[in-house]
């Protein structure tokens, strides 16, 4: 029962964390696009196995903030290749319908990733050099280029945070007491152990 229990808490805060934090945002679509942030039809991410060679935020963005994004945007599809190249690519190609965002413009790499899917006739590509980010700076550029409006926590959901981390706090409290407890326990063995050698010693005297 115990572990059924821990089980629900461990599947709600799964749940939770898709649904709030970085990159919990919606972006352009056909209905909401304006001329500064046209809709965005699609993303690609690719990065390198290894963390090494500057793919740690971009491998950070895929597990951080994608999943969310996903949530936010079902309709969008988003694709990720995951290369042995750590000399290779780390990049987001940001997939617009007709024209790219002015923002995406200015800021943008212009060369584009070969591992991407080709544009088709309709969009337009920018490239983010995502190399020795950390994935909450990534997510800054990417938000800044797309318009993404960043999506709220409610109430109920602060709520909801608060407790996960007072669970949190409280987990890390009780490791440190039953590690205070074992430790005690060897402490306590060894003194005994030390005890019968030194028993053991007189006896044969």
């Amino acid at each position: 029962m115990v572990n059924l229990a821990q089980r629900m808490r461990k599947l709600k805060t799964r749940l939770l964390n898709v649904r709030v934090g970085t990159g919990a945002a919606i972006f352009p679509s056909a209905a909401t696009a304006t001329k500064e942030f046209p809709a965005i039809t699609r993303l690609h991410l690719t990065y390198a196995q290894k963390i090494y060679g500057g793919h740690l935020g971009a491998r950070h963005f895929w597990r951080n903030c994608l999943p969310r994004l996903k949530y936010h945007n079902p309709a969008i599809p988003i694709s990720v290749q995951q290369t042995k190249d750590q000399e290779g690519p780390a990049a987001l190609t940001i997939y617009f319908a007709e024209k790219i965002s002015n923002a995406a413009s200015l800021t943008a790499a212009q060369a584009t990733d070969k591992l991407a899917p080709k544009p088709s006739e309709t969009e337009k590509t920018a490239t983010v050099d995502l190399k020795n980010l950390d994935y909450k700076d990534i997510w800054t550029s990417v938000k800044m280029i797309t318009g993404a409006q960043e999506v709220p926590a409610t109430a109920e959901e602060e709520k909801q945070l608060q407790e996960v981390e007072q669970l949190r706090q409280r987990s890390i409290q009780d490791r440190a007491r039953v590690a205070g407890i074992r430790q005690a326990k060897k402490d306590q063995e060894r003194m005994l152990q030390e005890a019968r050698g030194e028993v053991e010693k007189l006896k044969q005297v």
